[in-house]
């Protein structure tokens, strides 16, 4: 990783850990700002519950409305100094960032069982009772749509890819690595 990256992207899997990988870089003096809680913003806005249905669907309405790099264009104007965004998943994201100054994107990722594990614990209302379900609600970010969520097409785009199959203290460790 370029020792000034002035702005990290995580894209990434369902509970692969972006959020521990954006938690560590906030203590290493990186500003955090996700995708996810511009949507977030606008699901409130509306009245309508944080789920990750409601997540996706936003997300696809937001970018079939404003264009495949809203997100992108909207966090940018908040940032001001080093800063990690969590939750790319739109290749036309990716591609409005690299345009930036000093920008990076880094993929994590974990075997699926463990990432379905993960989610359960957090307690968040991911969709999904069963590992099934899970595997399923995540090939829904999978497609190929323009204006939809493209984790893979992303995933591929990474400069950098982190598997976080271990420990937290691993993953600080790899993410060191890059550092």
């Amino acid at each position: 990783m370029k020792k000034d990256a002035r702005i990290i992207g995580l894209t990434g899997t369902n509970s692969a850990g972006k959020g521990e990988v954006a938690a560590y870089l906030e203590k290493k003096g990186y500003t955090y700002f996700s995708l996810s809680d511009l949507i977030r913003e606008e699901l409130r806005k509306i009245g309508k519950e944080v789920t990750r249905d409601n997540l996706i669907k936003m997300g696809n309405e937001l970018r079939e409305k404003g264009g495949h790099d809203i997100l992108a264009r909207r966090v940018m104007k908040k940032i001001k100094d080093k800063s990690v965004i969590d939750s790319i998943r739109n290749p036309r994201e990716v591609e409005y960032l690299r345009k930036q100054r000093d920008f990076i994107l880094v993929a994590v990722d974990a075997p699926v069982d463990l990432r379905y594990e993960r989610a359960r614990l957090r307690g968040r209302a991911e969709s999904a009772s069963t590992l099934e379900e899970f595997v399923k609600k995540e090939a829904e970010e999978m497609t190929d749509r323009e204006k939809g969520q493209q984790l893979h097409n992303c995933m591929k785009m990474a400069d950098f890819l982190v598997i976080n199959d271990g420990s937290l203290k691993d993953l600080h460790q790899k993410v060191e690595e890059l550092l």
